[in-house]
């Protein structure tokens, strides 16, 4: 596939969720949000053409359904999917998703449920949901579009919604071998698990960024990768096909001022 320089921020973004998804074969992938759910369907529809997704509702789809109105587009489905064929791919494992925590840690904690103490938070949001059981079942990855210290915390997130690779949560003969932590795509960076005791690092940087930028906006040292390189730019045929997805560009909106993929031109 040729590169091409004409891209915001958010479709290089897809971009790179995209590849979260690579080689994953026949699972279910859940992209919850506007930029993970393209990221999904432009895997399926380019490199991991095996991948399993659903219409959001009930059936299981061959070819991913734009986002908003859809106009003339009819879905072409291939079979139910409905809640109780979700969790069983969910307990069996045959699922990745990626969501969008309020804080993850330096071990991959993480939580949407409240800021502050339990007992008295300062802000409560959605709650734990489906994440305790999604992240001790299945592989994640996380979509962070405003990278920043109140996301990154220092020490621990305020409330452990989503299990992570921190050994002190977990009890004396506690099993974690299905905790699968993948990347985490932000409006600065790639990262993944890689460093040691599955610590998060820095697997690539967006065009115009510096680690030193990265780390001022993390609230724990970061580690990267060594020959640390430029997040994959999307090729011609993959920016067709975000746009196909995406008739509305309401991936313009999931990034503050909707701005190019190269901080440099700024």
């Amino acid at each position: 596939m040729s590169q091409h320089s004409d891209y915001t921020l958010a479709e290089l973004m897809i971009t790179a969720a995209s590849d979260a998804w690579r080689g994953d074969g026949e699972i279910l992938a859940s992209g919850i949000g506007v930029i993970p759910r393209l990221g999904a369907s432009l895997a399926k529809l380019t490199h991991t053409p095996e991948l399993l997704m659903t219409d959001s509702e009930a059936f299981l789809v061959e070819e991913p359904i734009p986002l908003g109105p859809r106009g003339d587009f009819e879905p072409r489905y291939a079979g139910y999917m409905g809640f109780e064929r979700v969790f069983e791919c969910v307990w069996g494992g045959r699922r990745h998703a990626m969501i969008g925590p309020t804080q993850i840690d330096r071990f991959g904690q993480t939580n949407l449920s409240v800021i502050g103490s339990y007992e008295k938070p300062k802000a409560a949001m959605l709650g734990v949901r489906g994440l305790p059981g999604n992240s001790i079942n299945h592989a994640n990855s996380m979509l962070v579009p405003s990278h920043n210290p109140r996301v990154f915390v220092a020490g621990e997130v305020d409330m452990v919604s989503g299990v992570g690779y921190n050994r002190a949560r977990w009890g004396e003969g506690v099993k974690a071998d299905f905790v699968d932590l993948r990347r985490i795509i932000t409006d600065l960076c790639v990262m993944d698990f890689g460093g040691p005791d599955h610590a998060v690092r820095v697997i690539s940087l967006h065009p115009g960024v510096t680690l030193e930028q990265v780390q001022a906006a993390t609230g724990f040292p970061l580690l990267a990768i060594a020959n640390l390189a430029e997040t994959r730019a999307p090729s011609q045929e993959e920016l067709v096909i975000i746009r196909r997805l995406d008739p509305h560009d309401m991936r313009a909106a999931q990034i503050k001022g909707n701005p190019p993929a190269n901080r440099a031109a700024l």
